[in-house]
């Protein structure tokens, strides 16, 4: 008598089927990444800036600058600051804005602990988001 034998041909028709398909589907990988680099600034085109736009610096002395008018607050003490921003934000939503965007604009010597600190102020001050800005940086 003879014996019974496994036909093996499906099995081995579905797995190329299955090896085609994957191959199909997996993602080529790409061989260039099409990009755009940012130009260099130039003096003769001037940005022109939204009037709702809130920039929070640190200045030369230590202390916070919001939209060019110094506070009397520091790093180390964001209190008057964080009043500030306070107030512009109650003064928007009684208009009915509710822009909340602050961008903190930073040299490259202030330290990334400084940042932190200025993030975590604008925090309590309810703004949200809360963006880095790197154009037109004091060196």
């Amino acid at each position: 008598m003879n014996q019974p034998q496994i036909n093996v041909t499906p099995l081995i028709d579905v797995l190329l089927v299955l090896l085609i398909i994957f191959m199909v589907v997996t993602p080529v990988k790409p061989s260039k990444i099409d990009t755009r680099i940012p130009s260099e600034p130039r003096p003769d085109r001037v940005a022109i800036t939204d009037p709702r736009t809130l920039v929070v610096s640190l200045d030369r002395t230590g202390r916070l600058v919001i939209n060019g008018d110094a506070t009397s607050s520091t790093i180390d003490d964001p209190a008057a600051a964080i009043r500030r921003l306070r107030e512009i934000f109650e003064k928007r939503e009684q208009n009915m804005e509710f822009e909340k965007t602050v961008f903190i604009k930073a040299s490259e010597r202030t330290t990334y602990g400084s940042v932190a600190r200025m993030i975590d102020a604008l925090k309590q001050s309810g703004a949200n988001p809360i963006s880095l800005q790197i154009d037109q940086l004091e060196r």
